[in-house]
C-alpha cells in the first residue's frame, strides 16, 4: 500500500474511532437517563436498567457507526484541503478519485459489520428486550414496590410506599397507598401486606390493621373507614389495550422478529422492515463516498457552510429511507423499487459531486476571449 493510502486509512480509523466513542457516550447517557426516570415511575425494574441499556445500544450500533464513518470521511477530506496536504497529493499525480479505494478499504468492513447487526444482532436484542419488559409486566404490583420508595403503577392511579416488614412471613411492613378511582381519591395505611390467590385465579393485595380516607373531589363529602382486613385487586399493566399501546407493541414485535421469517411473512410490514435492514449497510457505503466531494473545500472559505450542507444531506438521506420504509409498509411504494431507489439517487449525487469536483476548468480570461490565430 502506498504512502497515501495508508496515511488516509489511518486518519480516517482514528477520526472513526474517536466519532464512535463520543456518539455512544451521549447515547448511553440519554438511554440511560431515560432508563433510570422509568425505573423510578415503576414503568421498569431497577433491576432490569443495566440489561435493557446494554441490548438498546446494540440495537442503536448500526446509525451509529454509519454517522462515525460519515463524519469521520469527511473530516478527514475536509482536514487534507484545509491545510493544504492536497496540493502535496495533486503535485504527485493524484485526483480525488484516488480517496475511492482507502475510503472503501475502511468501508467495507465496516458496512459488513452493520449488515450483520441489522440482519442477526440488532432482532435478537430487540427481542431480549421485549423479554425483559413482559417479565417485569408479569409481575404483580406488590412485585413492584420496593421498600423505602415510592412507586407508581397503573400510569399513577396507584402510588404505594412500603416500609421493612416488622413480623416475620409480612411480605410487606407498613404501607401507605394511594388510590385514584373515577369519582374517589383514597388514602389507605395499613401495618402490614400481603398477596391471596382465589381460586378462580384472580390477586388481591390484603392490607391488615389499617384505615381507608376517601375524599369525593371538588365536594366536601369525606368517609372514614378502620379495617382489620382490606383487599383490592391486582391487575397488570399488559391488560391495558389503548389503540397507542397496541400501536407500539406491534412495532416492537416486528423490530423483534427474525429476518428469515420476515421473508416467509411476505406482507408489506414485513418487507418494509426488510428494507431497513438493508438500507443501513448501503447507507454507510453511500454516506462515505459522498463525504469524499462533500470534504473537498475551498480552505479560503468557511467551513461552517461547507459542514452544514454535508450535516443536511446525511440526515435527509437517512430521513428518506425512512420515508421509504413507511410507503413500503402502506402499499404505496413497491419494496423491489423502494429497497435501491434512495440509494441510487444518492450514489448519482456522489457521482455527479465528484465529477464537479474533478473537472478541470478553463481560466476566466481564456473563456471570455478565444485565441488569436496567427
Amino acid at each position: 500500500m502506498s504512502l497515501f493510502k495508508r496515511s488516509v486509512v489511518s486518519e480516517i480509523m482514528s477520526h472513526a474511532g474517536v466519532v464512535f466513542s463520543t456518539l455512544l457516550v451521549v447515547w448511553l447517557s440519554v438511554l440511560l437517563v431515560r432508563l433510570l426516570g422509568e425505573a423510578a415511575n415503576g414503568s421498569i425494574g431497577g433491576d432490569v436498567v443495566l440489561g435493557l441499556a446494554t441490548f438498546s445500544s446494540i440495537t442503536a450500533l448500526p446509525v451509529i457507526l454509519s454517522v462515525s464513518l460519515f463524519i469521520a470521511v469527511l473530516t478527514t477530506v475536509t482536514r487534507n484541503f484545509r491545510e493544504s496536504e492536497m496540493v502535496v497529493w495533486f503535485a504527485s499525480g493524484l485526483s480525488l478519485k484516488d480517496w475511492i479505494r482507502p475510503v472503501l478499504r475502511c468501508t467495507v468492513p465496516i458496512a459488513l459489520l452493520i449488515a450483520f447487526l441489522t440482519l442477526f444482532a440488532s432482532p435478537w436484542a430487540y427481542r431480549q428486550i421485549e423479554e425483559y419488559r413482559q417479565r417485569y409486566e408479569q409481575r404483580s404490583d406488590i412485585s413492584k414496590v420496593t421498600v423505602g420508595q415510592f412507586i407508581e403503577t397503573q400510569d399513577g392511579a396507584r402510588v404505594f410506599f412500603a416500609e421493612e416488614p416488622a413480623t416475620p412471613g409480612d411480605e410487606l411492613g407498613r404501607v401507605v397507598a394511594r388510590v385514584i378511582d373515577p369519582e374517589w381519591l383514597s388514602v389507605v395505611t395499613a401495618e402490614s401486606a400481603r398477596i391471596e390467590t382465589q381460586e378462580n385465579g384472580d390477586r388481591f393485595l390484603v392490607l391488615s390493621e389499617g384505615h381507608r380516607y376517601d375524599l369525593k373531589e371538588k365536594t366536601s363529602e369525606f368517609r372514614l373507614f378502620d379495617f382489620d382486613k382490606y383487599g383490592f385487586r391486582l391487575e397488570s399493566r399488559a391488560e391495558v389495550t389503548s389503540p397507542q399501546a397496541m400501536r407500539e407493541l406491534a412495532e416492537r414485535q416486528i423490530k423483534a422478529r427474525p429476518t428469515e421469517q420476515l421473508f416467509r411473512d411476505g406482507n408489506n410490514t414485513a418487507w418494509s422492515q426488510v428494507m431497513w435492514r438493508l438500507a443501513l449497510p448501503l447507507a454507510a457505503l453511500n454516506l462515505a463516498l459522498l463525504a469524499i466531494p462533500l470534504g473537498a473545500v475551498n480552505p479560503r472559505l468557511g467551513r461552517s457552510g461547507d459542514l452544514l450542507m454535508a450535516g443536511l444531506i446525511g440526515l435527509l438521506y437517512m430521513n428518506l429511507i425512512n420515508l421509504s420504509r413507511g410507503w413500503i409498509g402502506s402499499g404505496q411504494l413497491d419494496f423491489g423499487l423502494g429497497v435501491w431507489l434512495v440509494h441510487g439517487v444518492f450514489a448519482g449525487l456522489m457521482v455527479f459531486m465528484l465529477w464537479r469536483k474533478l473537472r478541470i476548468k478553463a481560466p476566466r480570461e481564456a473563456r471570455r476571449r478565444p485565441a488569436r490565430t496567427a
